[in-house]
């Protein structure tokens, strides 16, 4: 009966250690793309995650109006959303992406710190 109680404590000892250590397994993490996206189901969006969702709808509703108003697009610049730089990409990068010309200039002139791209059909590239 002995026995039975010791392996008993330490089955629930293992359990309690198991739960501590696994990880924040309800969280949010960053994806290849640089985009911020749930991990389990968090119980709350931290502000970092939501000023990133804001930003990225910004960025899509530049691209939605411009494609509205018939812009044809290649690798240019749309325009900023906060302190983000919006720019349309090729994927695969090329180096016309990578003129000055078509790169937004407040990001080039370090007016805005951070920068969302966006490829042709307006599908997020990355966002840094």
């Amino acid at each position: 009966m002995k026995k039975k109680w010791i392996w008993g404590v330490i089955l629930v000892v293992v359990l309690l250690i198991f739960l501590f250590l696994r990880g924040d397994e309800d969280t949010w993490v960053m994806n290849e793309k640089g985009e911020f996206v749930p991990h389990g189901v968090p119980a709350e969006m931290p502000e970092y995650v939501s000023k990133q969702k804001e930003v990225l709808a910004c960025a899509f509703d530049l691209y939605n109006q411009a494609e509205y108003d018939g812009f044809k697009f290649s690798s240019q610049c749309l325009g900023i959303c906060q302190d983000y730089a919006v720019d349309i990409v090729n994927v695969p990068r090329t180096e016309e992406d990578n003129l000055p010309k078509n790169q937004c200039a407040d990001y080039l002139e370090k007016k805005v710190n951070n920068f969302v791209e966006l490829d042709k059909d307006g599908v997020l590239v990355r966002i840094g």
